[in-house]
């Protein structure tokens, strides 16, 4: 099975919580953010909606840049997201369209 790295943000809402993360396996992941599979941060603050990702040839260039997010200043996070995604749409149900 051939695994593809992502980093991506999920979100409670609009300007809500926000989460960064990294993964092989997006659509899996997100699926467990959102019907809270995995107890934790996103089940405890709600944190539902995936709202951007990018994908990374190398989980090594996914890890790095997951990192830089994650030191990031909110309002750059938000800039990143609403940039890629200016209404804060739930970009699930085009994951699974793929």
């Amino acid at each position: 099975m051939n695994k593809q790295p992502a980093v991506y943000l999920m979100a409670s809402g609009r300007n809500g919580t926000l989460y960064a993360g990294v993964t092989g396996d997006l659509v899996r992941r997100a699926w467990q953010h959102r019907d809270h599979v995995i107890a934790g941060f996103s089940q405890r603050y709600k944190v539902e909606q995936l709202v951007w990702f990018e994908l990374h040839d190398t989980f090594e260039s996914a890890i790095k840049r997951e990192k830089q997010i994650k030191k990031w200043r909110r309002e750059w996070k938000i800039d990143l997201i609403e940039t890629a995604n200016p209404y804060w749409l739930d970009l699930w149900p085009g994951l699974l369209e793929t």
